[in-house]
């Protein structure tokens, strides 16, 4: 796992003037809008006795806790416990620990990290968000494994006739050949397109979509640190896009929340056809992904075998451990980070490897 990025924790529309908890790098959060609309993320817990403050309530725009009532600002502050005398002073200590949020393409993104706000990376641009006819699809799931699995499978050409021939793998020759491709490596992320020759009917209802006979697919696979794929299908004049947050909730559970983009059948009463296709395919590659050993990705590169349609996610290996080299592990920050300034965190658990 990996400090000082954006992180994607939950979809805008989920999140209201209600104190709803989050679960992600093994530790609460608590996110609630103020009567702004603003989104406030703290720690899921008081100071005080450690009760989660998510089962709390908001009262003018600050969140009580649900124990002995005490009240925090959005920065984190205490600025009323009841029990107290008016005159009594608050504790220096009786504060949460805070995060800055930013809402973006229908996520609420928490930056998690000890960076200066001039120094984060920015969050990856999504055009398709705001492109004219293209029809928006939101959904989650929940894979036991390590996030790093689940994000790998994202960028794997060469397992779609396998894994997925029950379903929109069909038209993919079981031995279809994918050579070397380029890849085009960035400060956060890397990206390659591969077309794939042809390609017949899928199976299922995307098999109305499809032109007859063989057509080639183009597909672009892409990612971006910490937890980010994108994928990008262009096939008989059609395009679908998914864009996937692998949320890591602890080393053996990835909660994993997209947005599908498609420019044909966009009617939202077709919604829950592609909601059910989609569920179906992440069903499958959930049942490889769960039985790999070990959880987490190994963090020595010879560790495993690489062959030459590996090279997206070789790029991933190499472009992650640049960074765990660089301090940005979450294990190794564990004692360096803070919340003085509202911006530096402090995990509350054990050390988080990975």
């Amino acid at each position: 796992m990996l400090k000082n990025f954006w992180y994607a924790c939950e979809f805008s529309k989920a999140v209201t003037n209600q104190p709803k908890q989050i679960v992600m790098l093994k530790q609460k959060f608590v996110l609630y809008r103020n009567s702004q609309g603003q989104v406030i993320a703290l720690k899921d817990q008081c100071p005080h006795r450690g009760a989660a403050l998510s089962m709390g309530w908001i009262d003018n725009d600050c969140i009580r806790c649900p124990y002995h009532g005490w009240q925090f600002q959005a920065d984190g502050r205490c600025v009323d416990i009841p029990s107290n005398a008016p005159e009594t002073p608050i504790p220096p200590k009786a504060r949460v620990e805070t995060y800055p949020v930013q809402e973006k393409y229908g996520f609420v993104w928490m930056f998690y990290g000890d960076l200066p706000e001039a120094e984060r990376p920015p969050i990856p641009p999504l055009p398709e968000y705001e492109e004219p006819g293209l029809h928006h699809l939101f959904y989650e799931y929940k894979v036991n494994t390590h996030y790093t699995r689940t994000l790998e499978n994202s960028l794997d050409y060469a397992h779609t006739r396998v894994v997925h021939a029950n379903s929109f793998g069909k038209g993919f020759e079981r031995d279809q050949t994918i050579g070397q491709y380029e890849i085009n490596v960035e400060e956060f992320g890397a990206s390659s397109t591969v077309v794939i020759k042809q390609h017949s009917r899928p199976k299922g209802f995307l098999k109305f979509f499809h032109h007859s006979g063989t057509t080639d697919v183009t597909s672009k696979i892409s990612f971006y640190l910490p937890n980010i794929n994108k994928m990008e299908g262009y096939f008989g004049g059609g395009k679908l896009v998914n864009f996937g947050i692998h949320i890591p909730i602890d080393e053996t559970t990835t909660l994993i929340k997209r947005i599908q983009f498609r420019s044909f059948f966009t009617y939202s009463w077709a919604d829950p056809v592609f909601q059910r296709s989609n569920l179906k395919i992440s069903r499958e590659d959930a049942v490889v992904a769960e039985s790999q050993y070990p959880k987490a990705i190994p963090d020595d590169l010879t560790d495993e075998v690489h062959v030459a349609c590996d090279a997206i996610s070789l790029a991933y290996r190499k472009l992650r451990q640049k960074y765990l080299k660089m301090g940005w592990g979450l294990e190794s920050c564990e004692s360096k980070l803070g919340n003085s300034n509202g911006n530096l965190v402090q995990p509350s658990s054990a050390a988080l490897v990975n």
